[in-house]
């Protein structure tokens, strides 16, 4: 079997175990979380609360002291708390939990650190390069920490970055000629890095083998790719409808067969159901747009049969994956 989990529903429908005992069974066999693992949760829920909680009330403070402090006192202080920070973090050693926050704090530290530049010198510079070098100022640190949670700060920037620079320089205020392009470079920014996260998985780094870590950038990749076919179903002029179908089928065929069949992952799963569903629906409202109200009746009773079906496939592949 799969697991104790399933070990016991199996006992139960063979009759050596009653329903009443389930509970009990679980709790002993340990599936469900006993006051131990409900302390280590929550003690290291009260870490990274903690740690961004701390990085915030810098920020805060300076944005309510801003005149009465000097610029001097502003950089001694933010470069004094970075300091401290990476001498905590070689104290309390970077294979531990502490040490990875205090580092996630230092990286939070450095993006307050050159937006304290930016605002006290009016450099002129645009917002997008405070996180381009936001970016490539922690890399380093990125690098060393070896941890899923920094490795997600560090591409969240970068989609800030990307998404600012198009605001800068896309267009009629950035958003009307440049959105389409910012979506696919978004798309393309976030699957590279669920491909290469995927693959460095499988070569052997156990740090990023954290399902939940690759399932955000996941979700991200799809997310975007999702809006790109509704972009494409909708738009009536648009010239990239062809490459938004073709990679929406290539992306959701991949997605299919890897999380499928070679590393199962009924989450990612889900989301391209739901994905399937959400097209499906724009598609069905497209040819419909000029029937009359009761089309949306048949499309209503569409998306739950579809809700009902893929609800039903997934729950067989969770099954699948127990055995």
């Amino acid at each position: 079997m799969g697991g104790p989990r399933s070990e016991i529903f199996h006992w139960i429908e063979q009759g050596r175990l009653r329903h009443g005992g389930l509970a009990e069974a679980l709790q002993l066999t340990g599936v469900t979380p006993g006051a131990r693992d409900w302390k280590r949760f929550f003690d290291q829920l009260t870490l990274w609360l903690g740690t961004v909680f701390c990085a915030a009330a810098v920020i805060f403070f300076f944005a309510y002291n801003w005149q009465a402090m000097g610029r001097y006192a502003k950089f001694g202080l933010v470069e004094m708390l970075i300091v401290t920070s990476l001498v905590f973090c070689w104290r309390l050693d970077l294979e531990k939990l502490a040490g990875k926050a205090v580092l996630l704090m230092a990286t939070l530290l450095t993006g307050a650190l050159l937006a304290l530049v930016g605002q006290t010198y009016q450099t002129g510079a645009d917002t997008y390069e405070l996180f381009a070098v936001w970016a490539l100022a922690v890399l380093p640190w990125i690098v060393v920490g070896r941890f899923g949670v920094l490795w997600l700060v560090w591409l969240a920037l970068l989609n800030l970055a990307t998404i600012f620079y198009f605001q800068t320089f896309g267009g009629f205020f950035g958003w009307i000629f440049s959105t389409e392009r910012k979506l696919w470079t978004l798309f393309a920014l976030n699957t590279a890095a669920l491909l290469v996260w995927e693959g460095a998985a499988q070569m052997g780094l156990a740090w990023l083998r954290e399902r939940w870590s690759v399932r955000v950038v996941a979700t991200a990749s799809g997310g975007l790719i999702t809006t790109l076919m509704i972009w494409a179903v909708l738009d009536h002029h648009g010239s990239g409808r062809l490459y938004a179908v073709l990679a929406y089928c290539v992306w959701m065929a991949v997605a299919y067969v890897y999380y499928r069949h070679r590393l199962a992952d009924v989450f990612v799963l889900a989301g391209g159901v739901l994905s399937a569903i959400m097209v499906m629906t724009v598609i069905l409202v497209r040819i419909m747009d000029r029937m009359e109200a009761g089309a949306f009746l048949l499309i209503g009773m569409l998306i739950i049969g579809m809700s009902a079906a893929g609800g039903l496939w997934l729950k067989n592949v969770a099954n699948e994956e127990r055995t």
